[in-house]
């Protein structure tokens, strides 16, 4: 028998987000555990649950039933126990920088300055979700993705009204040159080139890690990123007030209807007035959503006749919505934080509440012993 319940999902990559909590075993079935695996790495970090994730072999004991163990059941045991499966590595986690740091400096004070009186709302804000997220996911690896606001992507060149209107104060966009350097010195790596976005690198980042077998968390506050939920993928969305909604294939299939690999051809239809896509006139998301689930596809519909006026926009459309998986990444090693180099850059920057946080986290780190 078990208990269980309901664990994060995607955080534990083995059982997609189903936790058992505890084993309950007779006296009988105590004696045929044969082998067992405790993550001790994952619970020799800080805040970590006293319950560990461990993976159990069972066996017929012989000895139960009055009987010796012959050769080949010894053999079999042996074999268990060198076959064990071993922990998988912790998920990947992906971090949009821009959609968090645009929302860390709307919502903080501009009052929030470092060294030299230049504005930190956006810096801290933003260090604040970073560190939050490490916290509650444990990831073996961060990637923060960014844009490059000083360069057109080919959407742009594409569609010249991509994203047009949209103006960034300077303060925001020092704030945001800066920001990867605070990422690097906490030991994560960057994605930053000419011609992509933020969202671009995300999709690589899945798409490499999935082709690897492993589990991803995107952290972003654009829906755009619901086109990357898979069994393996899960979108860490915030919400309100704080409230991280983590989605997968169903919550997208909820809040739009629609599966993820057809939300491109969703937002092109149904239009995306951040990005400046217009979508077709009157049709919504409501009628979005019926055409995908009539057509299966936008380009279905348009071989049906639907929208041919549109055609060509329609397509070029999707194709802005569409998140390129072949991005430029760096390579993705495990990490293992450097929270003192960090918290030696918030201090020069005079940001000295987040330094005594990162200088907590680094003793933390270095106190934390592998359970024996």
């Amino acid at each position: 028998m078990y208990t269980f319940w309901d664990y994060m999902r995607n955080r534990w990559p083995r059982d997609a987000g189903l936790r058992i909590d505890h084993l309950l075993l007779s006296a009988q079935a105590a004696e045929r555990l044969v082998g067992a695996g405790v993550d001790r790495e994952i619970r020799a970090r800080p805040g970590a649950s006293d319950h560990a994730p461990a993976w159990v072999v069972l066996r017929d004991d012989a000895k139960a039933r009055g009987n010796s163990p012959r050769p080949k059941a010894k053999a079999a045991r042996g074999a268990a126990r060198r076959n064990a499966p071993t922990p998988p590595r912790r998920p990947l986690l992906v971090i949009d920088g821009d959609s968090f740091s645009h929302r860390a400096y709307h919502a903080l004070p501009k009052t929030i300055l470092r060294r030299g009186g230049r504005p930190a709302g956006a810096i801290l804000g933003f260090a604040n979700f970073l560190l939050k997220f490490h916290r509650t996911e444990q990831p073996r690896t961060v990637l923060v993705g960014w844009d490059t606001l000083d360069a057109p992507t080919y959407r742009h060149q594409q569609f010249p009204a991509y994203q047009s209107g949209r103006a960034f104060g300077d303060e925001l966009l020092e704030q945001l040159d800066v920001l990867p350097e605070f990422v690097a010195a906490c030991g994560f790596a960057n994605a930053k080139a000419s011609g992509s976005e933020a969202d671009d690198f995300l999709a690589a980042a899945v798409a490499a890690e999935e082709r690897r077998g492993g589990t991803v968390l995107v952290a972003s506050g654009d829906r755009d990123t619901f086109q990357l939920a898979s069994a393996h993928t899960t979108i860490l969305y915030p919400v309100r007030a704080g409230e991280i909604a983590r989605i997968g294939p169903a919550e997208v299939r909820v809040r739009y209807g629609v599966d993820p690999h057809q939300v491109p051809d969703f937002i092109a239809l149904r239009g995306d007035p951040s990005d400046k896509l217009p979508g077709v006139a009157g049709l919504g998301a409501a009628g979005a959503a019926q055409v995908l689930r009539t057509y299966g596809t936008l380009e279905n519909a348009l071989k049906a006749g639907r929208f041919s006026a549109q055609a060509k926009d329609l397509r070029l459309f999707r194709s802005i919505a569409t998140m390129d998986r072949k991005a430029p990444l760096p390579r993705l090693r495990g990490q293992k934080p450097t929270w003192r180099k960090a918290a030696a850059l918030a201090r020069a920057w005079e940001l000295n509440q987040l330094a005594k946080r990162l200088d907590d986290l680094a003793a933390q780190s270095s106190s934390a012993r592998p359970s024996r």
